[in-house]
């Protein structure tokens, strides 16, 4: 449910990532419990030449974040969340 029209204007910082398995794995939560995110800054890697230093962002709108926040949490990756 990647898709940049979410239930609210304001957007929070889910997780700061730059591993493509757990970004996916994240997507692949939320949308499993229908909440919809957009991940930024995925494409960077363009730009610094494929290191993979640049970390992709994924956000939730602010409405949804302490559901998206929950279910991580449950999936056992608490500790990848960023401070509320």
């Amino acid at each position: 449910m990647s898709n940049p029209v979410l239930r609210s204007a304001i957007l929070r910082e889910l997780i700061r990532v730059n591993d493509p398995v757990l970004l996916s794995a994240i997507g692949a939560l939320l949308d499993g419990a229908g909440i919809r995110y957009v991940v930024l800054d995925q494409n960077m890697s363009v730009i610094e030449g494929s290191l993979g230093i640049l970390p992709s962002r994924v956000m939730v709108g602010e409405a949804d974040a302490p559901a998206a926040r929950r279910v991580v949490t449950d999936a056992g990756l608490g500790h990848e969340l960023r401070p509320e």
